[in-house]
């Protein structure tokens, strides 16, 4: 992993086409923008992990319902 230092205004370039900026630094919180083609997909890594585990979840229920729909034939 990289990991850089970077105030506010400041930018981190990936590739040709995508720009990260700090935008604000506020007590523990960091405010960033990022500039990137449409076509980049971007996801707040905590709602990957939301999106897993509901994913999960539903899998777990539909086994169960397919489990009781199968013991009351």
């Amino acid at each position: 992993m990289l990991v850089l230092s970077r105030k506010a205004g400041d930018t981190i370039k990936i590739a040709d086409n995508i720009e990260v900026k700090i935008l604000e630094v506020k007590g523990d919180t960091v405010r960033v923008g990022i500039e990137a083609p449409k076509s980049v997909e971007i996801v707040r890594g905590e709602l990957i992990q939301s999106i897993k585990e509901t994913n999960a979840e539903s899998l777990t229920l539909d086994l169960d319902w397919y489990k009781n729909l199968k013991d009351n034939k």
